[in-house]
């Protein structure tokens, strides 16, 4: 199904590119508001759901409650700081094995994986040394 241009659209995804913090709805309505001061909150969710459901960006869940995006829909992982929140890439040496094939008692048919770590920031690390 294609999709007509929309402006709205655009400004969302052109505030995610490059990004490696991995915003969140709200930081990316705050930051798209100042190139379309009249855009809805709304809006900008359904436009974030519309790019992922078109792959061109990722939804993130890491378990703090809030979904995070991402303009890099390559297969990589990602690290949450429990202390600060943020949410970062990790590269990883290949596994060495097949996660899908680590499944006990399962036929279904794996079509995605997600990993991702938690625990401190190198930030919030060097904070807690310098207490």
């Amino acid at each position: 199904m294609s999709y007509k241009h929309s402006k709205q659209r655009e400004v969302i995804q052109s505030f995610l590119t490059g990004r490696k913090d991995h915003p969140t709805a709200d930081t990316i309505y705050a930051g798209v508001r100042e190139v379309i001061p009249n855009i809805s909150l709304g809006t900008v969710y359904r436009n974030l759901q519309l790019l992922v459901d078109l792959g061109e960006i990722q939804k993130i869940n890491v378990g703090d409650g809030v979904d995070h995006f991402d303009a890099d829909v390559s297969m990589h992982h990602h690290f949450h700081c429990r202390i600060c929140g943020c949410v970062s890439d990790v590269r990883i040496k290949a596994l060495p094995f097949d996660l899908k094939d680590q499944l006990i008692d399962f036929d279904g048919e794996v079509e995605t994986q997600t990993l991702y770590f938690e625990g401190v920031c190198s930030a919030c690390k060097a904070l807690k040394q310098s207490v």
